[in-house]
């Protein structure tokens, strides 16, 4: 009988087949190489094991600056992320902002009444300046020609040169003879504007945000006082004074057809139809032109600027409200990213000094063929009444509800 024979299988392993695992594990590798490129590429690398913090601000006009993507980017490697609510300066100053990290009022006249709130209440308050942008009247070619023709506007030297022969981008605005046509309820056909081939029988109107919360328009109202009874006393020095200042200008104040974002209507396809003639700031009209170069590679020459010829520079003024609003107010006066961003958004950089830092503006304009305003008019600059007395004629010419301006505010 045949001795029984013992059989050795192969043994069974535990590893899979070199292919198998292969071809499990390279694609999930791929996808772990190329979301760390990615993460690395945008300054994010080390999101995922650091803490993001959540800012709430409150703003008017300045939204369009922490709403812009490259901002948010930049502000997220500083593992910073923001949510913003809409509102006028002015009502941004008078509301509750316990809720709020940080506020950004357009203008100084806001500013000032937050910080002397916030001192009368000992609550934290720290203020930071990282840019400016003059205000401006916004218009459409048309109507800046038939003011041209009656004397009251004239083109700006060397502003039509990007945008053709004869098409000048901006204009400089005589206030005073402006302001006299208004007073006189000249229309725009007693202008002349049928010239330019078409016809507008309503008065010559500037439409403004709703003054009672509005910086911008708080900030014309200014203007407007200063220019219409600024013979020998520009400014408001008592109660009395700014109530008769307000009831001599009330009636070049009025606002046509308010709305919280004039600019959105200005720049829609119905604007002219309208609002032919509204409160701007230059950074919102040169990040719209950039806007246009960008996807058309050209310029809108039928929305033009007008440049009053008393100018009042607009101080926008970051307040951070507690210390985490703080970091982000270093960062935007100092974080070179965020500081060449606002340039490209139109807005005017300042130096630690809060001087215009240089010529930026200039040379980015330049380089994508935009004409570059000039903001020097006759070098007359308007001052700002008082906080005090602002508030009566704010408060008179809108008839808007009386806010305390006590707790340390100038008298």
């Amino acid at each position: 009988m045949e001795e029984p024979r013992l059989v050795v299988g192969r043994p069974v392993s535990s590893r899979w087949p070199r292919r198998g695992l292969l071809a499990v594990l390279l694609p999930a590798l791929a996808v772990v190489l190329v979301g760390g490129a990615v993460l690395a590429q945008s300054g994010n690398a080390a999101l995922p094991t650091e803490r993001i913090v959540t800012l709430e601000g409150r703003m008017a006009s300045k939204r369009d600056f922490f709403e812009d993507p490259e901002v948010q980017r930049i502000l997220m490697r500083h593992h910073m992320r923001l949510h913003i609510t809409s509102a006028g300066s002015r009502e941004v100053a008078v509301r509750d902002l316990s809720a709020y990290d940080f506020v950004f009022p357009s203008g100084q006249p806001a500013g000032d009444l937050i910080t002397n709130r916030r001192a009368a209440e000992n609550k934290y308050a720290k203020v930071h300046r990282p840019f400016v942008s003059p205000i401006v009247l916004a218009t459409y070619r048309e109507y800046a020609q038939t003011l041209r023709d009656a004397g009251i506007a004239t083109p700006q030297p060397g502003s039509s040169a990007a945008a053709g022969p004869d098409q000048p981008l901006y204009y400089e605005l005589d206030m005073a003879k402006f302001l006299a046509a208004i007073d006189k309820e000249r229309r725009w056909n007693d202008l002349g504007i049928q010239a330019q081939g078409i016809a507008n029988a309503n008065r010559i109107v500037v439409q403004s945000p709703d003054v009672c919360n509005s910086n911008s328009a708080a900030t014309y109202l200014a203007l407007v006082s200063y220019t219409w009874r600024g013979n020998g006393s520009e400014v408001p020095a008592t109660d009395q004074e700014a109530d008769d200042r307000a009831r001599s200008i009330k009636h070049l104040m009025e606002q046509g057809l308010p709305a919280d974002d004039v600019f959105r209507t200005y720049i829609s396809p119905e604007g002219k139809g309208i609002a032919p003639l509204v409160v701007a700031y230059e950074h919102q009209y040169l990040t719209y032109q950039a806007q246009v170069q960008a996807e058309s590679k050209r310029l809108d020459t039928q929305r033009v600027l007008l440049y009053p010829s008393t100018q009042f520079v607009t101080q926008p003024e970051f307040i951070a409200l507690n210390r985490d609003g703080d970091r982000l107010g270093e960062l935007l006066t100092h974080d070179s990213g965020l500081r060449r961003r606002a340039m490209e958004l139109g807005f005017r950089i300042l130096d630690p000094a809060g001087k215009v830092a240089g010529d930026q503006l200039t040379h980015f304009l330049e380089e994508r063929r935009i004409p570059v305003p000039s903001v020097g008019g006759n070098d007359t600059r308007s001052p700002l009444p008082r906080i005090r007395y602002l508030e009566r004629m704010i408060s008179l010419i809108g008839e808007c509800p009386d806010i305390d301006v006590s707790g340390g505010a100038p008298e």
